[in-house]
């Protein structure tokens, strides 16, 4: 499993939704990969690259300062291979696309969904009786793709199907059916993903600058 296969364009509109969804600004190409200024307090910059290149290294030996992340469709090795020591790897994640039937919605006893939709983005929610939030997620759609993204459940009302039902429920908010469906996932996401049906098509790696590097 690498990410040497995918299609560039396809990780580049899984991008563009994701920044819609997260109300970032759009990616740009950049020196072989996609540029995302995130500008936020844990991220100031990231490049997702489809596959190593001289860009992706020239980044990685440019660039200092803490809060910059390249992320690599390809495997943990493949990217270290790449960095300078000062580059840390993160938890590994999966880019992954949907090949299975869309669930209808299903809650259990005691929850209630709520959706709310602005614009291409739809954000769903999922409340115990006394109003606390237990789980939720968000769906962004696109020109080309549309992607699931934040599925989180809270840890006191896990294993009671919320996930999946929060996944149903954005499902059939699509507009057009036949756009790919495609998220990236968690080691812990992605065995939910597997029961619904998705497929992984590759390994989604990060680095991150560990510390400043002085004079």
């Amino acid at each position: 499993m690498s990410g040497s296969y995918l299609d560039p364009q396809m990780v580049r509109a899984w991008l563009a939704a994701r920044s819609l969804s997260r109300g970032l600004p759009a990616p740009v190409d950049d020196r072989g990969g996609f540029r995302v200024d995130t500008a936020s307090a844990e991220e100031q910059v990231r490049w997702v690259f489809v596959h190593p290149c001289d860009g992706l290294r020239e980044i990685a030996e440019r660039t200092v300062a803490p809060r910059h992340f390249i992320k690599l469709c390809g495997t943990p090795d493949e990217l270290m291979a790449q960095l300078p020591a000062r580059w840390k790897l993160q938890p590994v994640s999966y880019f992954m696309i949907n090949a299975g039937a869309a669930d209808a919605p299903s809650l259990a006893d005691g929850y209630r969904l709520e959706l709310q939709r602005t614009g291409n983005v739809t954000c769903a929610a999922i409340r115990s009786e006394d109003g606390q939030l237990a789980a939720c997620g968000y769906g962004a759609e696109t020109d080309t793709v549309f992607i699931y993204d934040r599925i989180r459940t809270e840890e006191s009302h896990r294993r009671r199907g919320l996930g999946r039902a929060i996944m149903a429920a954005l499902g059939q908010v699509k507009r057009d059916r036949a756009k790919a469906e495609v998220l990236t996932a968690t080691e812990e996401g992605r065995a939910l993903y597997l029961s619904l049906g998705w497929r992984v098509l590759s390994f989604y790696v990060t680095a991150g600058v560990v510390e400043v590097c002085g004079d």
